[in-house]
C-alpha cells in the first residue's frame, strides 16, 4: 500500500511539469502569450517547471521510506523537455538533471547514478529529437511512451540487482513494485504527449482564429475606407428599410441639406430620408422591390435645388445554393445637379449656336444692300451742292462703321478652322510693328520692344495673330494719353510662350474687368464691344488663354500664352 502511494505521488510529481501549463496559459492574457510563444518564453517555462518536477521527483527517490525502492521518475520530464525544447534548453535541463543527483544523494555509487540520473537513456533521447517534431502525434507519442519504458526497465533491472546485494524487500514484490514504477511512468509519458500536443492543437487553432479575424478586420476596414473614397453616397438597409450604414460621402450630402444632420441621426431611420417628402413613396417603392423581388431599379429625385440619381441593388446572404435570401439593400446615389446644369446649358448653346447662324446669314445679307446705299449715296453726292456735303460724309461714316460691326461680328461668329503654320511670333511684331509706330506717333505716343531671345517657333496664322495684336496695341493706345508708352513683352514661361501688351493708361475697374471678354461690352463711347471677343475667339482656336491684369491708374496687361 505505501509503495502504490509512493507510486501514484511520483507519478503526479513526473507529470506536473505539463499539467500546470494550462493554469500558466488561464493566468496570462492573449496579447502577452502571443508575445511569450514569440520569443520562446513558453518553452522557458516549461524548462523550468521540468527542472522543479525533476528535483521533486529525485528528491522523493533519495529519500524515499525504508524498504521501498529507489526508483525516480525524474527521467519523464526531462525526456519530454529535451523533445519538445531548443537543444541548449535540453543540455541545460540534462546536466541539471546531473547536478541534483550529485547534491542531493547520500552516498554515490556506480548503480545508484545510473538508476537515479537515467545517463544511459541520454544519447536515445538526443539522437531522436532532432526528427521527433516532425513525426505524427501517435509516433510521437509512441517514441515518448518507448524511451520512458526503456528506461524505467533499465533502471528497474539496476534496482533488482541492487536489492540481490543488499536485500531489504523479497524479489517478487520488489518485481511488482518496479512493474509499477514502468507502467506509471508510461501513463505520465503518453499522458503528458496526448496534453501537450493537444495544447499546441488547441493553440493552433486559436492562431488560426486569430488570424482570420485580424483579416476580416482588415479587410473590413479596406471596404470601409473604398465606401469612403468613393465619389459616391452610398447606404445599406436592412429588411425592414431601415439604413445600416452610410458613407462619409452620403454623410457630407445629408448635412449639406440638413446641417444638423449626424451618423446616429441616419442610422435606424427609413431610407426615405434622403429625399423629399412628396417622392418618399418612390423611394420606398424602390427598395421594396429590391428587398421583396431582388430587383435593380434606378430612379431621379430631387432634394431642395439638388438632382440625384439613385440607383437600388439587393444584398444577399452567403449561400452555396442558387436561390439566395435577400438579407437587405444598397442605395448608390449620385448628385447629378451639375450634370443637368451642364446639360441645359448645353441645349442653350446648341440654341444660340442657331441663333448665331441665323444672325450671321441675315449680317451677310444685310450688306449688299448697304453697299448699294452707299453707291448711291456716293453718286447723289456727287451732284448735291458742296453745302450738303458734311451731311453725306457721315451718314458714309456711319455706314462705313455698321459695316466695320458686321465684319467683326461674322469674324466672331464663324468658328472657322485655322489654317497654321510654323511661324515665328516675333516675325509677325516686326511686321506690323511700322503700323504701330506710325499710329503711335499721331498720338504722340511711344512703344517699346522687348522680345526675348529663345521664344521657340510656334503653329500659328499669320493673319488671325496679327489681328489680336493689332487689336489689343490699339485699344492700349486708346486708353493712354499723349507720352503714353506701349511695351509689347515676348517670354518663356514654363513649358509656354507670352505676349504681354502692357499699357500706361488709366487701368480698368475691377468689375469691369470680368465682363472685357464678353460680346458687346466695351467701355468706349464709340466702341462696337466685339475686338477682345474676337481676340479671345482666335487665342482659343489657337489652344491658347488671354488674361488681363490691371491696376486704376497704373496701366493694363493683357498676357496672350501660346503652348509649344
Amino acid at each position: 500500500m505505501v509503495a502504490l502511494k509512493d507510486i501514484l505521488l511520483q507519478m503526479l510529481l513526473a507529470g506536473a511539469a505539463v499539467f500546470l501549463i494550462p493554469l500558466f496559459y488561464l493566468g496570462i492574457i492573449k496579447q502577452t502569450m502571443a508575445k511569450l510563444e514569440r520569443t520562446g518564453m513558453m518553452q522557458i517555462g516549461l524548462a523550468i517547471t521540468s527542472a522543479l518536477s525533476m528535483l521533486l521527483c529525485l528528491l522523493f527517490a533519495l529519500h524515499a521510506n525504508i524498504g521501498n525502492i529507489p526508483i525516480s521518475l525524474s527521467i519523464v520530464p526531462l525526456t519530454l523537455a529535451i523533445l519538445y525544447c531548443k537543444p541548449a534548453i535540453g543540455l541545460t535541463l540534462s546536466i541539471l538533471h546531473l547536478l541534483y543527483y550529485c547534491l542531493f544523494a547520500h552516498s554515490y555509487n556506480l548503480y545508484g547514478f545510473l538508476v537515479q540520473t537515467g545517463i544511459l537513456l541520454y544519447p536515445i533521447v538526443w539522437l531522436s529529437a532532432g526528427r521527433f517534431k516532425h513525426y505524427t502525434r501517435t509516433r510521437k507519442m509512441t517514441m515518448v511512451i518507448s524511451i520512458t519504458a526503456t528506461g524505467l526497465v533499465v533502471a528497474s533491472v539496476l534496482c533488482i540487482l541492487l536489492m540481490d546485494s543488499n536485500p531489504s524487500l523479497p524479489l517478487f514484490p520488489s518485481i511488482l513494485i518496479t512493474l509499477g514504477y514502468t507502467l506509471g511512468a508510461i501513463m505520465v509519458a503518453a499522458c503528458s504527449v496526448l496534453w501537450i500536443e493537444h495544447m499546441k492543437h488547441y493553440r493552433g487553432l486559436e492562431h488560426h482564429l486569430s488570424e482570420v479575424h485580424h483579416q476580416y478586420i482588415s479587410e473590413t476596414e479596406q471596404l470601409h475606407q473604398i465606401l469612403n473614397a468613393v465619389p459616391l453616397s452610398i447606404a445599406t438597409v436592412d429588411k425592414q428599410g431601415n439604413v445600416k450604414f452610410v458613407n462619409d460621402t452620403m454623410e457630407q450630402t445629408a448635412k449639406e441639406q440638413l446641417p444638423c444632420t449626424t451618423t446616429p441621426d441616419l442610422i435606424g431611420h427609413p431610407a426615405s430620408q434622403f429625399v423629399e417628402q412628396a417622392q418618399a413613396d418612390k423611394m420606398e417603392r424602390s427598395i421594396h422591390k429590391a428587398l421583396v423581388h431582388g430587383e435593380v431599379d434606378g430612379l431621379t429625385v430631387r432634394y431642395g435645388s439638388h438632382v440625384f440619381q439613385s440607383r437600388t441593388v439587393p444584398i444577399y446572404a452567403f449561400s452555396t445554393d442558387q436561390s439566395r435570401e435577400v438579407t437587405g439593400a444598397m442605395l448608390i446615389i449620385q448628385d447629378i445637379t451639375e450634370l443637368e446644369m451642364l446639360r441645359s446649358e448645353l441645349d442653350n448653346v446648341d440654341r444660340l449656336s442657331l441663333v448665331g447662324q441665323m444672325a450671321a446669314s441675315i449680317t451677310h445679307e444685310v450688306r449688299n444692300p448697304m453697299a448699294v446705299v452707299r453707291g448711291f449715296l456716293q453718286l447723289m453726292q456727287e451732284k448735291s451742292p458742296d453745302t450738303l456735303d458734311h451731311y453725306y460724309r457721315i451718314v458714309l461714316e456711319e455706314l462705313d462703321r455698321a459695316n466695320s460691326i458686321i465684319n467683326d461680328f461674322l469674324s466672331l461668329a464663324q468658328d472657322r478652322i485655322a489654317e497654321k503654320e510654323e511661324y515665328q511670333l516675333h516675325d509677325i511684331i516686326h511686321e506690323l510693328s511700322p503700323l504701330l509706330w506710325a499710329d503711335a506717333n499721331l498720338r504722340g505716343q511711344s512703344i517699346e520692344l522687348m522680345l526675348a531671345h529663345n521664344v521657340p517657333k510656334l503653329h500659328l496664322n499669320s493673319k488671325e495673330i496679327k489681328q489680336v495684336v493689332l487689336n489689343l496695341a490699339r485699344n492700349g493706345m486708346e486708353a493712354m494719353c499723349e507720352k503714353g508708352v506701349l511695351t509689347l513683352e515676348t517670354r518663356v514661361v514654363d513649358d509656354k510662350v507670352e505676349l504681354c501688351v502692357r499699357d500706361t493708361g488709366l487701368g480698368i475697374p475691377q468689375a469691369a474687368q470680368e465682363k472685357l471678354f464678353e460680346p458687346f461690352y466695351t467701355t468706349k463711347a464709340k466702341g462696337t464691344g466685339l475686338g477682345l471677343s474676337m481676340c479671345l475667339s482666335i487665342i482659343e482656336r489657337h489652344n491658347g488663354t488671354i488674361t488681363v491684369e490691371s491696376e486704376e491708374g497704373k496701366g493694363t496687361t493683357f498676357k496672350v500664352a501660346f503652348e509649344q
